[in-house]
Order: structure tokens, then C-alpha cells, then sequence
């Protein structure tokens, strides 16, 4: 099928579309209206039908494939490696939804999951999808007043958790910090559900806290019907990483979620039923969500959840796993890969790797160096995706199962069917259809199946943060910059509150780390911008070497920053060449690998970062403080 007119099709005959790809799912009654955007931007989609998620990923597989992997849990932290076939992963939902129905949890009611990357997170959110509840997950091991304003803002009946979480062979104790998150909260669970690992001490409360072995083997064989709830429903919120203020929830739908990772899975990810699918991030980003629990699942594939480091016990973890279980497509992030790039390449030809169709990379903006890198390596197509929490699926990549089309390196891809992509002038809201004209990346209503209903209890919120902010027209904003070459290939350039303004000069700090990344020495690069006297801004960049026994003094650091400058003189011109290029041993990042570019930009201009809550080694913004004292 030709892609550009599978695409034409979804934006300008969506009901005809759309009611096509509500087939991939099982509906209990089948919907009366497709899309009705009748209030926009308020998109209500499958109006009229019900359906179940957790129907749809669990039972309607266990007349075919009973016996077939559903769920295969490894945790290289603890020793443990388990797989449940659909028929177990039944069983096991089952006992959790009982247990959830014996505390109180009803149809929507919220239930607040705090838990690290075990198989009982996935029974509780399936469990929740189960009966009507509303699940919220928290990524596990945020610190205390960071969970509590979540626990205020969503308002759980309940909270599952568990003992303790581990990375990278260090223990956190996750009970400690919610009894103080509930403690400083105004608002209180009725009970707390608690999985011991036996990993760190826990007390359970007198009469809140309860055991989640011992209450769900005390419902073993209980049969517990799935709720049949509208498709516009509320599935589940998510609260977005790197939030101001108050937090904001992002609200998403039952059955337009449904059908669009159905879809998705199917036109995009390649997946067919009995193929095993590695998403390697953590169920507590919409990454996990989508394509570690909902996703796979729907498409009757095996999914992989994994707890650990891409590196521990070696940086060939992840492809023994795709070579034991054949995995035919994985999901990572362009972070991990410059992190095994510091890494033996022999690693990459240890392993048969020879199931796998294409690796899938999302997160962060992929740069062509990273990508050529891994691609040669494995030798299967690297196709990067951009996509947001609020999208749910990806709004730019390639639909290799609609067309095959190829990845172009430095370019997340085309437009994804059902979203109408534009680029914007900032200031007049025009639209700009040049080739590589540089604008903000906007998407036109109505927004596809999938996309967030609204900001969790604040509609007004949702139409004032994401549809009020372009000039002159009502649009969803990413807040990305991004430019279109030729042929419709979208490239992403950063954020458009990431921009650096050198004496008048606008520039992206992704084109700037783009650059940098091309030398052979970097391994990754921060690009910020810095207050200056003179220019109003400066780029100051923060290398980490690939090699550094090649920097052992002043002097060679010295040689390799100048050498990093001419490059970028070269490559952008002298307006784009950063002030200073600071060599450090890791950058600062979330526990899910993005870039805390804030918190460097505010150390470099010598103020407070803010909060930390969850940065995965506080020495590494330490680092930065130290160098820019010490100049």
C-alpha cells in the first residue's frame, strides 16, 4: 500500500479510517459516532462503544495462545528471570483484580502504582484496566514531596507499591519515602498494598497497609469479569516529566488508546502475534505504558520487562536477551546507545541477533553519529520516533508495516497517520510549506485516537498550556522546533524554550550538540545556553569524551575543545561556536535517561538547579559546578 495515501485517507476521511482500524480491537458494543469534535479541542473518539483494555491485552488471547509467553520478566538487579504465558498472566490479573475489589477500588476510583520495574507493576495496572479503576503511575523511587504533590493532584483511593526498588546493584527503599509523601500530602489513600521482595525492612501500618502476597493468594481462583466501560472513559493518567508548578496529568481515553497502539503495533512496529517485543524503558514513563505493558500485549506478542542497566553484568545484556527470545523488535532510547557506544563493540557481534527487524529509538533527539553507529553495529534498520506523553504514540517515524520507506539519519521521519503536522512561524502563527524553514512543530485538530482527553482535573488548563499558545490559531503546540526538507521528512531541533539568542542570533541547541557529535571523540554532549554580558547569550557545551585516557591534562583538553570549536565554525559558522566546551565524566540525567539541561544551564549561570528529585547521580551536576567555579 502506498503510504502517502494511507496518510491522505486518515486526515481527510477519518470516520472511514478510523473505523477500519477499530477492527484491530474486540468491542463488547461497537461505537455509534467515530470521531466528534464538536467541542473542540476536546476530541471525543469511538463515542458510543465499550470496550476493556485489559480485555483486549489478556483475554481474548487465551483461546488461541494460552500457552504462548505473554509476559517475560527479567531482572538482572535481583537474579530472577520468569515468564508468564497469557493463561498465567490471567490468572495473576485476576488475583490482583480481586484483591483491588476487596480494598474498595471500584469503577473510577484512582489507584496510584509506586513500584520499580517487577512483574506485579504490570498486574496492577492490568488489574486496574480490569475492573474501571484509574491507574496513575508514579516512576518509582521519586522522592517524597515530589510522589506527595501526585498523591494530592490524583487523589488515589489506593497505592500499590513495594519495599524497595534497585539500579545498578544500589537499594532504595521505597516505603520510607511514601509514608512521608502521604505524610506531607493532604490528601490520604485508604490503603496501601505493599509487594515485599525481601530487599529492605518494611512495617506494615495498622489497618492502611496490606500484604500483596498474602491478600492475593487469598483470592487465587476468584473470577473477577472485566468492566465493560465507554471508549471515552478514563484509562489512566500520567504525569509529564519536568513539570513547573503543579503537576500535570495527562489524561488518556479507553478505546481510542486501544485502537491506536493496536495500530500502531501493527503499521509501525511490526509486530504480529507470537513475536517477542524489548521495550527497555520503565513502566513509569508513557514509553512503558504504550510498549512494555499495553502495546505488545495487544498485538498477542510476548513483551520483555526489564529491571537493570544496559551495562551490568555487561553491555551484552540486552542483545543475549534478544538472542534467547528472539525478540523481533526492541524500543530504546538514543541515551542508552551512546551509553554502550563508551562500550566494547564486540559486544554488538557477540549474539544472534538475527530475529530482530528494526530498533526503535525515542526520548531524546537521535543524532546521525549515535544512529550510524548502532546501525552499523547490529545491522538492522534504526528507526527513531518522536513522539510526547501527551500523544501516547508516535507522531513522527516511519510506517514500515503501511510502506516500507527509509529511515533518513538525523530525522525522526514523516508524519504518523491521523496527526496533521505543520510547521508555524513562533510570532505570527503563519504557516511555513518551505523547505528546511524553521518553525514550531503544531498539530491540527481534531488529534488522533490516543492523543490525552485533557490536563487531569483542569480543562481550562489543557486549552491554555497546549492550544493557546500560537498566534492567531488554535493548534496543539509541542513546543519543538523542527524543520522539512524535500521530501517530507520532519528533523527535530530542540525545544523551543531551549533556543539560545547570541547577540540577536536565534539558535537551537540541538543543532549545536548535532555538530559537536560528529567528532570522533564525543560520546555525548549537553549544548546550554548562558547568560552573557555582552551577547545576551552564549552556548557553553559539556563533552563526555569517548576516549579519555586522551585527555589526561590541561593541555590536551585545551587542544580538543579548540578542535570541537573550528568544527562547529565549520559546520554552523563562528556565530554558532560555543564559548567553552567543559570536559566531563557524565552528564546529568532523569533515572529514564533524558538530559537535565535546565538544571546545567542554572548551575553554569550560578543558580539554584531547582529540584532534583530525579536525577540519577547528583555527582555529575556536582562535576559542572565544580568546573565552572573553578574558571
Amino acid at each position: 500500500m502506498n503510504y502517502a495515501e494511507f496518510y491522505r485517507r486518515s486526515i481527510e476521511d477519518r470516520e472511514a479510517f478510523w473505523a477500519e482500524q477499530a477492527r484491530l480491537i474486540d468491542w463488547k458494543q461497537a461505537p455509534r459516532t467515530i470521531c466528534d469534535n464538536s467541542k473542540p479541542p476536546f476530541t471525543r473518539w469511538f463515542a458510543g462503544g465499550t470496550t476493556n483494555l485489559c480485555h483486549n491485552a489478556v483475554d481474548r488471547h487465551l483461546k488461541d495462545r494460552p500457552d504462548q509467553p505473554a509476559l517475560i520478566y527479567v531482572s538482572t538487579e535481583t537474579g530472577i528471570e520468569r515468564t508468564y504465558s497469557f493463561a498465567q498472566l490471567h490468572g495473576e490479573v485476576l488475583r490482583a483484580a480481586a484483591a483491588l475489589k476487596s480494598l474498595g477500588v471500584k469503577k473510577g476510583d484512582c489507584v496510584l502504582i509506586y513500584m520499580p520495574m517487577i512483574a506485579e507493576a504490570a498486574f496492577a495496572m492490568l488489574a486496574c484496566a480490569r475492573i474501571g479503576a484509574i491507574h496513575s503511575v508514579v516512576f518509582g523511587g521519586f522522592a517524597s514531596v515530589s510522589l506527595a504533590s501526585r498523591i494530592e493532584d490524583a487523589k488515589p483511593k489506593l497505592i500499590v507499591s513495594a519495599d524497595a526498588g534497585s539500579r545498578g546493584g544500589k537499594v532504595t527503599a521505597y516505603k520510607p519515602l511514601l509514608d512521608e509523601a502521604i505524610r506531607l500530602s493532604k490528601h490520604k489513600p485508604q490503603s496501601v498494598l505493599l509487594v515485599d521482595r525481601g530487599l529492605a525492612p518494611m512495617e506494615l501500618g495498622g489497618g492502611r497497609d496490606h500484604d500483596w502476597t498474602a491478600l492475593t493468594e487469598q483470592h487465587a481462583g476468584m473470577q473477577v469479569d472485566c468492566e465493560w466501560l465507554d471508549a471515552t472513559d478514563i484509562s489512566y493518567t500520567i504525569y509529564t516529566s519536568g513539570t513547573t508548578g503543579q503537576p500535570k496529568g495527562v489524561q488518556r481515553d479507553v478505546g481510542g488508546y486501544a485502537v491506536a497502539l493496536a495500530a500502531s503495533m501493527k503499521h509501525i512496529f511490526l509486530g504480529e502475534p507470537g513475536e517477542t517485543y524489548f521495550s527497555t524503558s520503565d513502566i513509569g514513563w508513557v514509553v512503558g505504558h504504550s510498549y512494555i505493558v499495553y502495546g505488545p500485549l495487544l498485538a498477542g506478542m510476548a513483551t520483555i520487562m526489564y529491571e537493570g542497566l544496559p551495562i551490568r553484568p555487561d553491555a551484552g545484556v540486552w542483545w543475549s536477551l534478544v538472542e534467547k527470545y528472539k525478540v523481533t523488535a526492541m524500543f530504546s532510547a538514543p541515551t542508552a546507545v551512546r551509553v554502550l557506544k563508551k562500550q566494547d563493540p564486540a559486544f554488538l557481534k557477540k549474539y544472534d541477533l538475527s530475529s530482530l527487524k528494526a530498533l526503535f529509538l525515542a526520548g531524546e533527539p537521535l543524532d546521525e553519529p549515535t544512529a550510524r553507529w548502532i546501525s552499523e553495529g547490529l545491522g538492522v534498520p534504526i528507526i527513531d520516533n518522536y513522539w510526547q506523553t501527551e500523544s501516547g504514540w508516535p507522531i513522527l517515524t516511519i510506517a514500515n508495516g503501511v510502506e516500507k520507506k527509509p529511515s533518513r539519519f538525523g530525522s525522526p521521519g514523516v508524519p504518523m497517520y491521523g496527526y496533521d503536522v505543520k510547521l508555524v512561524h513562533e510570532s505570527t502563527g503563519e504557516e511555513l510549506t518551505g523547505v528546511n524553514e524553521k518553525g514550531v512543530v503544531v498539530i491540527e485538530g481534531p488529534t488522533p485516537p490516543g492523543f490525552m482527553q485533557t490536563v487531569w482535573g483542569d480543562d481550562e488548563r489543557y486549552v491554555r498550556t497546549y492550544w493557546e499558545t500560537v498566534p492567531g490559531r488554535m493548534v496543539y503546540s509541542t513546543f519543538d522546533w523542527g524543520i522539512r526538507d524535500k521530501d517530507g521528512y520532519y528533523f527535530i531541533l530542540g525545544r523551543t524554550d531551549d533556543v539560545i539568542n547570541v547577540a540577536g542570533h536565534r539558535l537551537g541547541t540541538r543543532e549545536i550538540e548535532e555538530s559537536i557529535s560528529s567528532h570522533p571523540n564525543v560520546a555525548e554532549v549537553a549544548v546550554v545556553g548562558v547568560a552573557d554580558a555582552l551577547k545576551g547569550q552564549v552556548a557553553m557545551a559539556f563533552v563526555v569524551a569517548r576516549d579519555s585516557s586522551t585527555l589526561p591534562d590541561a593541555a590536551s583538553r585545551l587542544k580538543l575543545e579548540g578542535d570541537i570549536m573550528k568544527l562547529v565554525d565549520g559546520q554552523l559558522g563562528a556565530v554558532a561556536r560555543p564559548s567553552r566546551v567543559h570536559f566531563v565524566n557524565l552528564l546529568p540525567k532523569t533515572r529514564s535517561g533524558k538530559l537535565l539541561r535546565r538544571a546545567i544551564q542554572a548551575v553554569a549561570e550560578g543558580r539554584d538547579p531547582g529540584d532534583l528529585t530525579t536525577i540519577e547521580d547528583p555527582a555529575a551536576l556536582q562535576q559542572i559546578r565544580d568546573l565552572i567555579v573553578s574558571k
